[in-house]
Parts: structure tokens; C-alpha cells; sequence
């Protein structure tokens, strides 16, 4: 395993530049990152489509950590020195419950391959970590939390507990903490500087503003994917992925959640949902079918070939059991040049393995799925193609980049 980066702290907007290394003699020197030549600014000027551009999310691992946040962020997590303290916890010393799960129930492990590990685990349970923290400065008396979040439509649940150390998530994914249901929804702004420094600049101004509003529920989050789209605000348990958020529409997108209301200006789709669905939902709403968060759930998926895409919709808010989308081929599984770095964990196999922690999905915010009855339809015909542009997909990358775009073929009414 290569080893984890330094922890740096991060530049922020107002903070002064570090004095710049001297380039050696004809050495191509770094451009200064300015906010109207960054990724998320020159996909404005392209027009790049936000929806049906959320990455895959059906589950979600967030980690409160308030040290700063590495480009890769799972190696900033690591083993505790001492068995029953984090040295970084700003919560005072406590004892920690002896483990339940027999130790060779637990995957093998050395003293420094915690990132390594806990990538592996969230990969096999389809899990996505991202690092989490509140907007400013942190309480010092507030033990860290952990929220294991299941977005998948009709099993949306979060569960949330408290982080000794980091090693405990592993005892969370395996189910030996199930921590305890809650209700509250959760906020997610990305702010992650040191992997793009738009999701920075653009990501604090919507976060100050959903936290005034909502400081319980707001959180700072690591890398979700799709930086060109700064600032990106995604919405648990429902794995809503928003994009090019303004910081004066972060409250009133979030007050049209809390109504289970959809606004298509800035929704890239749900995470919960494959791409060709995403786009299904899009086109039918653009022909006037409902925003409700609950209507247009897909019934039918079926992949005519490798670019085309038959999607049927059931229209209503007492839609039916939603079906299991069909395994993606090669060519939908292809990610974009932004596509979450490796940290994510995230497989794009449509595989439904049982969440080790079982009660994920029997509290919190879940309820049980809709049971089938009479509902009219929307069947949608769409085709997929690869974009070139001649433009970053970050602010670290270098043009040309490359995405999928979706295209309406037919919209029929059922």
C-alpha cells in the first residue's frame, strides 16, 4: 500500500499563498488556481448537463474526522496507538465496550492497513466512505459519530453512533455496532480543497449558509464526485446529488427535500439509481410528470443495446414495488476522467448483498415498500453516447476530457 500523504492543512479562500518553491531552469511552472478558470467555472461556460450525472451511492459510511482531510481521504484514518483512545478525539476519555464480534470474525489486518481495509470492506458491501465534518470549528466536548446510511428506494434508513477510534468503523460495517436509528435527515456539502479546489471555494459559501439554517444537519464532506459541478450537495438518506449550487439556493433546496420535492435546475439524479434511469426521470419531468421525490420510481429497466435504453416509470406517488435495474453493461459502467478517486469504494455492479448491519434497514427513516396496485405510466427511450471536450473535468486534470451524455428518443404514456 503506498504510504498515506502528510496531513497539510488545507488552503482555504482568504488564506495567504505559501511562498512559491523555486522551478528548476526550464521546468513548466504550475498556473495559480484562479475560481474563473477552474473546472467548475468552465463547465458553466461548456453548458455541461448536470442531470443524470450522480455516481453511484446506494450506501453511504460517513466519518467525522476534524483533522484535515488528505486528497485521498481514507488514508487520513489509521490504528490508534492506545487500545481504548483516539489521540485525536476531542471528546474526553472513556472506556470502550469490550468487542462482541469474535476477532477471526474480522478481516486480517496489520498495524498500518486500516484505509486498505476499510476500502475493501465498503467496496464488497457497495458502501460509499466519505469523511465528514461541521462547518467552522469543531466543539471540543462532542464525541466524533459515525452514520451508515442505506439510500436504496424503499430501504431508506440512517443509523449513527459514536467514534472512539477510527479501527471501531470496522466493528460498525461487520455489525458488531449497530448504533441506534435516527430520523433527521442529513446534508452533505463537498468541501474537499485539497482534492479540487473548487469543491472548496465554491462548497464553503453553500455550507455556511445550510448551516446557519440547519446546524444539526449540515455537514462538510470529502470527495463525491463530480468536481466540475462545484458546489455539489447531496441529501440522505435519498442519495440526492445536486450541482452548480449557488450558496443563496442551499436552504430553499433543502426546505423542498424536507416537502419531498425535487427542483430540476440544479439535480444531477440519485445516487440509488443507474444512469439511464437518472436520465428516464429527467425527460419525464421535462414533459410536465410529477417532481415528487416519490413518483417516477422505475419498474422496468431493459438495455435494447449498448446505447439505448428502455425505461418505464411508474408515474404516481403510490407507485408500485420499484424493480431492480438490470446489470449495467461495460459501456454504462464506464465512469468519466472525475469519477470518485479510489477512496470512494464504490462497485458499479448492480449485485443487492445484504447490509452486514442488518438493522440498517428495519429503522430510522425507512418504511416498507409500496405494495403494487393500479398506476398509469411512463415509458421512456433514451440513448447514451461519450462526449469529448476540450476542457478539464477537474482542476488537476488536463484537457481533453471525456463524459456520457444521455438523449431523449420518445416519451409514450402508458
Amino acid at each position: 500500500m503506498t504510504p498515506p500523504e502528510p496531513l497539510r492543512p488545507e488552503r482555504t479562500a482568504t488564506s495567504p499563498p505559501s511562498p512559491a518553491a523555486p522551478q528548476r531552469s526550464g521546468s513548466p511552472v504550475e498556473p495559480r488556481y484562479r475560481p474563473e478558470t477552474g473546472c467548475a467555472a468552465s463547465a458553466e461556460r461548456r453548458g455541461d448537463e448536470l442531470f443524470a450525472s450522480a455516481p453511484p451511492a446506494e450506501r453511504w459510511l460517513l466519518i467525522e474526522l476534524n483533522a484535515p482531510w488528505p486528497r485521498v481521504a481514507l488514508t487520513a484514518l489509521h490504528r490508534s496507538k492506545s487500545p481504548e483512545r483516539d489521540p485525536r478525539s476531542t471528546a474526553p476519555p472513556r472506556a470502550i465496550p469490550p468487542r462482541t464480534t469474535p476477532p477471526d470474525a474480522l478481516p486480517p489486518s496489520s498495524p498500518d492497513d486500516l484505509p486498505t481495509e476499510l476500502a475493501q470492506l465498503c467496496t464488497k458491501l457497495r458502501c460509499r466512505p466519505v469523511l465528514i465534518r461541521r462547518h467552522g470549528r469543531a466543539t471540543a466536548d462532542t464525541p466524533r459519530r459515525w452514520f451508515l446510511v442505506d439510500s436504496r428506494p424503499g430501504q431508506e434508513s440512517i443509523r449513527t453512533g459514536e467514534l472512539p477510534t477510527d479501527e471501531h468503523l470496522l466493528s460498525v460495517l461487520t455489525g458488531a455496532d449497530p448504533g441506534t436509528p435516527s430520523t433527521d435527515p442529513i446534508y452533505l456539502i463537498c468541501t474537499h480543497g485539497r482534492h479540487d479546489a473548487c469543491c472548496a471555494v465554491r462548497g464553503r459559501p453553500a455550507a455556511a449558509a445550510l448551516t446557519a439554517a440547519y446546524p444539526d444537519r449540515t455537514w462538510e464532506c470529502s470527495h463525491i464526485g463530480g468536481d466540475r459541478f462545484a458546489a455539489n450537495l447531496v441529501f440522505l438518506p435519498h442519495s440526492l446529488f445536486y450541482g452548480h449550487v449557488p450558496a443563496e439556493q442551499a436552504v430553499p433546496l433543502a426546505q423542498a427535500y424536507d416537502q419531498r420535492l425535487i427542483n430540476p435546475t440544479y439535480y444531477r439524479g440519485s445516487g440509488a439509481l443507474p444512469p439511464p434511469v437518472q436520465a428516464a426521470q429527467h425527460f419525464a419531468r421535462q414533459t410536465g410528470h410529477s417532481s415528487s421525490l416519490d413518483a417516477l420510481r422505475p419498474i422496468a429497466v431493459r438495455e435494447e443495446s449498448p446505447d439505448h435504453w428502455s425505461i418505464t416509470l411508474a408515474t404516481g406517488a403510490d407507485d408500485p414495488t420499484p424493480a431492480a435495474p438490470e446489470t449495467p453493461s461495460a459501456s454504462d459502467s464506464a465512469q468519466p476522467s472525475d469519477a470518485p478517486a479510489p477512496d470512494a469504494a464504490i462497485s458499479t455492479q448492480r449485485r443487492d448483498p445484504p447490509l452486514t448491519n442488518a438493522s440498517s434497514s428495519a429503522a430510522g427513516t425507512s418504511k416498507p415498500p409500496d405494495r403494487p396496485q393500479a398506476s398509469s405510466t411512463v415509458t421512456v427511450n433514451a440513448r447514451s453516447e461519450m462526449v469529448t471536450v476540450d476542457g478539464q473535468m477537474t482542476c488537476a486534470a488536463r484537457p481533453p476530457g471525456r463524459f456520457r451524455r444521455f438523449r431523449l428518443v420518445s416519451v409514450v404514456d402508458d
